[in-house]
């Protein structure tokens, strides 16, 4: 991760048990925080985004059924899973994986590791 890619006027403190999901990203623990992937960094909170590779591809798994919602069910803003940056969109964590909505199905992205 080079360059920081600062959260302005962040006053929460992320850490365990602050209330917000944290996941495992690459060699260190990031925060969901309403749709945005929170670092903490020394006196400032960057903003990360999930990387699209081979454990998180970005591509289209039409016949996923993971079996966490009905398949009636539409990601989306409000929609009871949390927002999760990934490359150049957005996914959705459901039990431990990415979702994304994609025409009339969602697409597997990968699991991430949800840090309890």
């Amino acid at each position: 991760m080079s360059g920081c890619d600062k959260h302005s006027n962040h006053d929460h403190e992320h850490k365990a048990g602050c209330g917000h999901t944290a996941i495992k990203h690459a060699d260190h623990v990031d925060y969901l925080h309403d749709g945005h992937l929170h670092h903490v960094h020394g006196d400032h909170v960057d903003e990360h985004v999930l990387s699209v590779s081979q454990a998180n591809p970005d591509q289209c798994t039409p016949k996923h059924d993971c079996g966490a919602h009905a398949p009636e069910h539409k990601h989306g803003p409000g929609c009871g899973h949390e927002a999760v940056p990934h490359g150049d969109h957005v996914d959705y964590l459901v039990d431990g994986h990415l979702h994304h909505p994609h025409g009339d199905h969602c697409d597997d992205h990968g699991a991430v590791e949800v840090i309890k």
